[in-house]
């Protein structure tokens, strides 16, 4: 299977995926297309994503396309790896369902933005990855990691093992998820580790683009193709 979309992913949980994902979707809905949300699985939440769920966060940026259902159909409600809060509802994961519910969006949709759940290599059921997912979908990746210390070596090791199974990079953005402090005078400051961090990783990956979503912002910069990056070209 394969689609116009990016898979956004992360190099662990808590680094700004979801609002990461929320910003590509409102630049590409800026540039009048029609864009399909999907979050294959979501643990942490009820049935449905839930009113302040990543899911219902994108189903807003795209303008409520489709159904909130149609964004998550796989909720579970224990904060744990989602194949363990379903089976601590008595529930197992729909592996089919992870990749059928892509379709709708495929069907209805210019470019699809895809949230997984969790690292790259964190498990969306019993037997797929997120970058089992990633690769069955045939999308390219936006690998996201927080602005600060060990970005570096966390985006790397990421981007390497990515291209190991397969898939493509198409993009890397530093999150801040905390606000930067001091200058950039002072080499051990949070703003400068942020910025020399995003200049070493542009030279190591080159020419897959870094780029950054700024603490509190909701444009993320530079301000990138981000339909050219997933391939679309010469669809409708």
């Amino acid at each position: 299977m394969s689609g116009c979309g990016l898979f956004v992913t992360g190099t662990d949980t808590g680094v700004g995926k979801s609002t990461v994902a929320v910003a590509i979707v409102r630049q590409l809905v800026g540039r009048g297309l029609r864009v399909g949300v999907y979050k294959p699985v979501a643990s942490g939440v009820g049935d449905g994503g839930g009113t302040a769920s990543d899911a219902a966060l994108l189903w807003e940026a795209a303008g409520q396309p489709l159904s909130i259902a149609a964004v998550c159909p796989q909720a579970f409600a224990a904060a744990i790896a989602p194949p363990a809060s379903a089976r601590a509802m008595g529930r197992t994961v729909d592996d089919r369902l992870l990749h059928d519910g892509f379709s709708r969006w495929r069907e209805a949709s210019e470019i699809v933005i895809v949230e997984g759940a969790g690292g790259l290599f964190s498990p969306l059921s019993d037997a797929t990855l997120n970058a089992d997912l990633a690769r069955a979908l045939g999308l390219p990746l936006v690998v996201v990691d927080g602005a600060g210390l060990g970005a570096i070596g966390r985006t790397l090791a990421v981007v390497e093992a990515a291209r190991s199974r397969g898939l493509q990079v198409a993009a890397v953005v530093l999150s801040q998820v905390e606000r930067l402090t001091g200058s950039l005078d002072d080499a051990a400051s949070t703003l400068a580790i942020a910025v020399e961090s995003g200049r070493d990783l542009a030279v190591r990956i080159n020419p897959v683009p870094v780029a950054v979503l700024g603490h509190g912002a909701e444009r993320i910069e530079p301000d990138l193709d981000w339909r050219g990056l997933a391939s679309c070209h010469g669809q409708a």
